[in-house]
């Protein structure tokens, strides 16, 4: 793929990108690795997953309705899937399986060994979802997404329709499949994730004013409580897709109001910004990969970077 966006690799280590605001920021820099951009022409770039057994990362080019797959060992960049439906978030469950966001089909679909796609929520109380945005996938099996109306308010990103439902947040049981609403309540709801225990769910109010990522209390059986305001941000700032690693850090992708936001911000699990990682572009989402899940990969706009960090992203991101 072209690369098309103006890039300067670092020339000296240690890499000069990672920007701490707190001084334990820096353990995360591993000394002699850089930033690298690995592949570009995109129209915006979301949803990237880590595929381990190959050795491969998938992410969503949401415009131009295609699945992009990176091959770790020769570096190529070759189409997964086209048409993918617009799709968007994507992740894998516990057993392997693909599982996305698709916009213009208005559901969540497990793509199964042999290739079959699978619906596994399209509707909420016999109404269409609006346009699944953001996936995750809980130990126990249960599948979580997001559902504001971003993929059917334009034709970039999907085909405008009516909203049947208000923006939330829907539970798919791992067992039975049923479909639950865990909240209404969040302004623009999008990235989500969860603490290493999984006793916190983490959730970004995109359209709150300013954006919010806020965290709930998780119960056994999948209720959520306990509503909070765990980051607020300041004008200008746009959180959107993030991961935990395993000491519950989040790895937020970040931008939009100026170059100096555009990259990725982490915060502890308090909500302190540590630091950031700059990138040319605002990023739109993240995922850890590689055998010790200790490489970033930043889907950002119209390109994909990474870099290896000294943590590992938790299971099941």
């Amino acid at each position: 793929m072209q690369n098309d966006t103006p890039w300067q690799p670092t020339a000296n280590y240690p890499e000069t990108r990672f920007r701490a605001f707190e001084p334990s920021f820096l353990r995360f820099r591993v000394m002699n690795t850089a930033v690298e951009k690995l592949a570009s022409g995109c129209q915006w770039s979301e949803g990237p997953v880590w595929i381990g057994d190959q050795r491969a990362l998938l992410w969503s080019d949401i415009p131009n309705n295609r699945i992009l797959r990176w091959d770790e060992e020769t570096g190529a960049t070759t189409v997964f899937r086209k048409p993918s439906n617009n799709a968007n978030g994507n992740t894998r469950d516990r057993q392997g399986r693909f599982v996305t966001c698709e916009h213009l089909t208005r559901r969540v679909t497990r793509t199964e060994y042999d290739g079959s796609i699978t619906v596994l929520a399209d509707r909420y109380n016999g109404k269409r979802l609006n346009s699944p945005n953001d996936v995750v996938v809980k130990s126990d099996g249960s599948i979580w997404f997001t559902d504001p109306p971003f993929g059917i308010s334009g034709y970039f990103e999907g085909e405008v329709a009516e909203s049947e439902l208000p923006p939330a947040v829907y539970r798919i049981d791992g067992q039975s499949g049923e479909v639950t609403l865990v909240a209404d309540d969040i302004p623009g709801p999008n990235g989500l994730a969860f603490s290493p225990d999984e006793s916190i769910l983490y959730i970004v109010a995109s359209r709150a004013e300013p954006r919010e990522i806020l965290a709930y209390d998780v119960a056994a059986n999948g209720r959520l409580s306990n509503r909070r305001v765990l980051i607020r941000t300041e004008a200008g700032e746009t959180p959107d897709g993030f991961r935990v690693d395993i000491e519950g850090n989040l790895w937020c992708g970040w931008g939009m109001g100026s170059d100096a936001m555009n990259g990725v911000r982490v915060f502890n699990s308090s909500g302190v910004a540590l630091g950031q990682i700059d990138l040319p572009e605002r990023c739109a989402n993240v995922a850890f990969g590689g055998r010790h899940r200790n490489r970033l990969f930043m889907a950002s706009c119209r390109s994909l970077y990474s870099v290896f960090v000294n943590t590992q992203g938790v299971a099941g991101g």
